[in-house]
């Protein structure tokens, strides 16, 4: 197929290496440690050139890189994670800045304060050159329709921030049980279905319906979840909330990231969302991250070249304008 445009990878991430050069010492940083970062991982440990020399190899053009999830660090005082988020988004700044054709950044946010929120924000996005933020399912257990986020989303919807949402954890099965890796394989699911109800429910995509919110790991269970929360909707009004409209009708209203694993499931979020709706994300450098992702799209028996051009860079041309 031809290649009108840039490919992105919405969903990836990187290991600050301000944070690696301390914690490889022994050393805390802002209060994590040596075991924070994923450092076990050695992709995590590359330098941008091997980066880049993946991303050729892959096929791929840039990557919006994201800080990895662990700093987020909600739990901390809000002043030591808006230092946190500072230093994380100058370096993700200076990678696109010195990278431009190759790199664009996501940053992180102290969410457990939102006038610190919303100043990183704008500096972020006015001074920084990011395109965005990836932050959690909630924010200490908190979810993203309680008044207090208000103000976030009215400015994210202002500036026009991309914003990716990401688990960290813990997820709400860890409740039930921690066995089996389900915490993480189930658990990343429910969440972002459960941010999705919110949001909705909420009414925050009806109060900001110029919103770019990309659910990560394809929207968890949202595509299959719709039609019984339309059922609820229809069957119990009280329940509704402020949504307008049954959940089923907002799926257009986000984005979801190519994270499926299988054809089957990816023609399927493809039939329910529209491919309009639909964006390259790997969730690299994580094991699980999807293998060879370019070529999975140009390759798949069960998309039309319309399709794949849409999900590969069109989506994403329209999103950054």
């Amino acid at each position: 197929m031809k290649n009108m445009g840039k490919i992105i990878d919405v969903h990836i991430h990187l290991t600050p290496h301000r944070f690696s050069a301390v914690a490889l010492t022994g050393k805390d940083w802002y209060g994590m440690t040596p075991e924070d970062g994923e450092l076990d991982n050695p992709k995590n440990l590359w330098t941008t050139e091997r980066r880049i020399e993946e991303m050729d190899r892959i096929g791929l053009d840039t990557q919006m890189v994201s800080p990895t999830d662990v700093f987020y660090q909600y739990n901390q005082e809000p002043a030591v994670t808006a230092k946190i988020a500072s230093e994380c988004n100058q370096e993700i700044s200076e990678l696109s800045r010195d990278h431009p054709d190759r790199f664009m950044g996501l940053g992180t946010l102290p969410m457990q304060d939102i006038p610190l929120a919303l100043t990183e924000m704008e500096r972020g996005m006015k001074k920084l050159g990011l395109k965005g933020f990836m932050i959690d399912d909630h924010v200490n257990g908190l979810t993203y329709d309680d008044p207090a986020f208000e103000p976030f989303w009215a400015l994210a919807e202002k500036l026009g921030a991309f914003i990716l949402i990401h688990q960290y954890g813990p997820t709400v099965t860890e409740t039930r049980t921690r066995k089996y890796f389900l915490h993480n394989t189930v658990g990343n699911l429910v969440d972002r279905t459960l941010t999705y109800g919110c949001l909705v429910g909420g009414g925050v995509m009806d109060r900001h319906p110029d919103l770019k919110i990309c659910l990560g790991h394809a929207g968890g269970y949202v595509p299959f979840a719709v039609d019984r929360m339309d059922k609820g909707w229809e069957m119990f009004p009280k329940y509704r909330g402020e949504a307008e409209k049954p959940p089923s009708t907002y799926l257009d209203r986000f984005y979801y990231d190519t994270t499926t694993f299988t054809d089957r499931n990816l023609r399927f979020l493809v039939d329910m969302v529209g491919a309009e709706r639909v964006v390259l994300g790997t969730d690299w450098p994580a094991p699980m991250a999807v293998v060879d992702p370019v070529n999975v799209i140009k390759n798949s028996a069960v998309l039309d070249e319309a399709e794949k051009s849409a999900i590969l860079w069109e989506n994403m041309e329209k999103v950054l304008g």
